[in-house]
């Protein structure tokens, strides 16, 4: 494994190496300096390879990542990080992004349980509108890109409230037939991730695996607690506990989007985000309604929660007897 870069590296004669801010099996991400754009910093993505990997192999992988990288470099949506470069030295290949100040909700989440407390569900749900664009924008390409590793820790809240999907590194070109994109990052984070995501073929793989991994990432976030993984819940469907036993002040129709979302089979599941986010917000839009209050849940959404379907019919059996003492 070659040795991470140190503070004060300089690449291309352009971005000075600050510090490691994330590493992983197969890389680090660097806070770096742009030197020839004073007072930038961007965040530096590396990926190496192993030094014994045959020429024609080092080759081909070189070839994916200049494919890959230039895809990425077209995007452009406030709620992503900006791919502004991209290149290779020796065993090591680079891509250069936007440094996105703020802190992720993971560390805000942990902040909050500390206290006793929960995020609240307003700020959830206008977070969770944000990464519904950003969502949708990306797949809605031509070809379709997947992100494969959404969570709490990957989302960044900018201090102008802006929520942002980092760690948006590499993609892959899946196979001739299917040129879905999709992230080659590992196979995402356990709590996270659907069934479809752990087979050995990622062609498995659509929007809607997505969709399952925003699902856990509300939950989380809502409860504190970590939905259980998809491979004991498909051993034990009933390990998965309802998010309203765990933060009562969650509304119904939050709930049932999140289990929707969070269905085992891609069938089963909102089959694109812009489904998935009219389940979740309806017509209520926080960037354009955020000193309005909640909408309130109707009958339906309340008929959708045992307890008060129960206390209702308390309600009506009363109201019958009382009717008939009435006429005796």
């Amino acid at each position: 494994m070659p040795k991470p870069l140190q503070a004060g590296d300089i690449l291309k004669e352009r971005y000075e190496i600050r510090r490691i801010i994330g590493q992983g099996g197969m890389g680090s991400v660097y806070l770096a300096d742009d030197l020839r754009l004073q007072g930038r910093q961007t965040a530096l993505k590396e990926v190496f390879y192993d030094e014994t990997m045959p020429e024609d192999l080092l080759a081909q992988a070189r070839e994916q990542f200049m494919r890959e990288a230039t895809v990425l470099a077209r995007l452009d949506h406030p709620n992503l990080p900006k791919v502004s470069d991209f290149f290779s030295i020796e065993v090591r290949d680079y891509l250069v992004m936007d440094f996105v100040p703020g802190k992720d909700l993971s560390t805000l989440m942990t902040e909050a349980r500390l206290k006793k407390n929960f995020i609240t569900e307003r700020d959830i749900l206008g977070w969770a509108s944000q990464l519904a664009e950003a969502l949708s924008y990306l797949h809605n390409q031509e070809p379709p890109i997947l992100h494969r590793d959404i969570k709490p820790s990957n989302l960044k809240l900018t201090p102008g409230g802006v929520v942002k999907l980092v760690d948006f590194g590499l993609v892959k070109i899946l196979n001739s037939d299917e040129i879905t994109i999709t992230v080659v990052q590992g196979r995402g984070t356990a709590s996270y991730t659907p069934l479809e995501q752990y087979g050995g073929d990622a062609g498995h793989t659509d929007a809607r695996s997505d969709i399952f991994s925003f699902g856990a990432t509300l939950y989380h976030l809502l409860t504190n607690q970590p939905p259980k993984e998809a491979r004991d819940r498909f051993l034990n469907p009933e390990i998965l506990v309802a998010p309203r036993d765990l933060n009562p002040d969650i509304s119904p129709r939050t709930e049932r989007a999140i289990f929707w979302a969070m269905n085992l089979h891609p069938d089963e599941r909102p089959q694109s985000v812009e489904q998935f986010r009219q389940a979740l917000l309806g017509d209520w839009n926080p960037a354009q309604q955020s000193r309005r209050p909640m909408p309130t849940p109707g009958l339906v959404d309340l008929l959708s929660s045992p307890v008060e379907r129960t206390l209702i019919w308390i309600s009506v059996i009363l109201l019958f007897l009382s009717l008939i003492a009435t006429l005796v």
